[in-house]
């Protein structure tokens, strides 16, 4: 019996926990879906904005500048040779590399010995010559002075023979008598004919003395311009270059002995594209006389040179692309040949045009401008010239508009966005830097600056004059040691 009480209230136990679980797992599962079926509410959405920086788009005339490297050189170089051989006697203290010569200079002279010798020689011939066309003369004048003689005596002769005819016809004269008359006229007309031919052999001796004279003339001319040729002067002024000869030395025939550039003579040769140079050219197709500006950066100063475009190469070259175009410089001081210089050309003239930052422009050649509402909307342009960072385009609508100056992905048409204007009057001038130099890095740039014989004396002592302060542009410094290897 008591075995069977505890086993009813086990049961009893077992079904009131089973029924409680049941209840809660009941609770739980309302709970549960009660919350599942309550309806969530989102908040409310806010528009994201991007804050941009405008520029405004102002229209007006630009002249663009095409930026390109070019190579100085000079108009006018010359190969100095030795137009005869022979041995160096003298040579002009001046005939070195970078040597300065004035127009007449004697550069060089050679051994003129044997030169001359050769005139002494054709010289002697000459006065044999004039002596044979002499004698030649005088022989002529006496074989015509004999013509006219013989001439004289035929033509009395002949009147002989005529009188003693008329004597006959008279019936005075006998026929003896004009015979003899008549054979001695023949007798001095064949004299008139022998007088005749010395003169032509005497005319015929002095044209080969002409000849002869004419000849050694010529030999004379060759002797004299051989002599001159043993002195080489300087055909004009200017710097040598590549020189290669010293005294004493045997030079050959058209050797090379140095080059002869005139250093103010120069210009800039430079490439440009086919579409650039098209740009160069008037409505004739005529190569506009555009003005140049040409930099060379010596030591840390930029040389500067203006010219004018002169002239551009017939042919475009060999594996080269676009035309080589030619630049006289005017008054290029510190420039020499072989500079490699940076040349900026003006173009004509765009009227009408707008500059904007080149990051501005999309991909499709559109511009995003400030529109109502603080909103973004797209104005499409036509790119006129690329400069450097900078781009010159014309857009209808977009004068004196508010333009994004840097476009990004997230930005497009009907992006809110928060307007940044920044004025030119803000922008603030750039200062350079300056540097403090201790003595030895300031008495090495001394140092390099003054044996840097490339620099025209101005820029060196506007230099050294900066070296000198306390402080130093830090630019300038960095350009310096850059050529010293530091």
């Amino acid at each position: 019996m008591r075995f069977l009480r505890q086993s009813l209230i086990g049961l009893v136990l077992t079904a009131l926990t089973l029924v409680l679980l049941l209840y809660a797992g009941n609770l739980v599962r309302g709970a549960v879906q009660e919350r599942m079926s309550r309806v969530t509410k989102a908040p409310p959405a806010r528009e994201r904005t991007f804050a941009v920086t405008l520029i405004q788009a102002e229209a007006g005339d630009v002249v663009p500048e095409l930026d390109t490297f070019g190579e100085v050189q000079s108009r006018r170089t010359l190969e100095l040779r030795a137009a005869v051989a022979g041995r160096v006697t003298e040579m002009a203290d001046s005939f070195e590399d970078g040597g300065s010569v004035a127009e007449g200079e004697v550069l060089v002279q050679l051994d003129p010995a044997d030169a001359q010798s050769t005139l002494d020689r054709v010289q002697a011939d000459i006065a044999d010559a004039k002596a044979e066309l002499r004698d030649a003369q005088r022989t002529l004048d006496l074989n015509r002075d004999d013509q006219a003689a013989a001439q004289e005596q035929a033509d009395l002769r002949e009147k002989a023979f005529q009188r003693q005819v008329d004597l006959e016809t008279r019936g005075v004269g006998t026929a003896a008598a004009v015979e003899t008359a008549e054979l001695a006229a023949s007798a001095a007309r064949q004299a008139v004919l022998t007088r005749r031919q010395a003169v032509t052999s005497a005319e015929a001796r002095i044209d080969q003395a002409n000849t002869t004279l004419a000849r050694t003339e010529i030999a004379l001319a060759e002797a004299q311009r051989r002599l001159a040729d043993t002195t080489l002067r300087a055909p004009f002024g200017g710097t040598l270059s590549l020189t290669n000869v010293t005294l004493g030395r045997l030079v050959s025939a058209n050797e090379k002995l140095a080059d002869l550039i005139d250093p103010d003579a120069l210009e800039v040769s430079f490439r440009v594209s086919t579409a650039q140079y098209a740009r160069l050219l008037d409505d004739a197709g005529a190569l506009l006389r555009a003005p140049v500006q040409v930099t060379l950066d010596v030591a840390g100063i930029d040389l500067q040179a203006t010219g004018t475009i002169s002239r551009a190469s017939v042919e475009a070259g060999e594996a080269q692309t676009g035309r080589l175009v030619f630049a006289r410089l005017d008054g290029p001081r510190g420039f020499k040949p072989g500079d490699f210089v940076t040349v900026k050309v003006e173009e004509p003239e765009l009227q009408n045009v707008i500059r904007l930052p080149s990051s501005a422009l999309g991909a499709d050649d559109t511009v995003l401008v400030l529109g109502e509402g603080n909103r973004l909307e797209t104005v499409s342009v036509t790119v006129l010239r690329r400069q450097g960072d900078t781009i010159l385009v014309r857009g209808d609508g977009l004068e004196s508009r508010e333009v994004v100056e840097a476009r990004s992905p997230l930005l497009g048409a009907g992006i809110a966005v928060t307007p940044l204007r920044i004025g030119r009057e803000e922008a603030a001038p750039a200062v350079p830097e300056m540097l403090e130099l201790s003595a030895e890095r300031r008495a090495r740039l001394v140092a390099f600056v003054e044996a840097n014989d490339r620099m025209p004396q101005e820029a060196k002592a506007r230099v050294l004059a900066q070296l000198a302060e306390p402080q130093v542009p830090a630019q300038m410094v960095a350009r310096i040691e850059s050529r010293m290897g530091g």
